[in-house]
């Protein structure tokens, strides 16, 4: 590509912004989010059998 066509492509603004992926505050995990809390299942289920998150506690019926 020439100098001039690069400098015309650079000026021209972006279709798209980045996509935002949620993670997990604590271990960066990007899946099994829950927005809620901020952190993933996994993390999630640690910290609540822990006693760490109020107001979380195991099922039982």
């Amino acid at each position: 590509m020439s100098t001039k066509a690069q400098k015309i492509k650079s000026e021209t603004p972006r279709k798209f912004e980045v996509q935002h992926r949620n993670r997990c505050r604590l271990c960066g995990r990007p899946r099994g989010y829950y927005r809620k809390f901020g952190i993933c299942r996994i993390c999630f289920r640690n910290l609540a059998s822990r006693g760490l998150i109020p107001g979380v506690k195991k099922a039982s019926w």
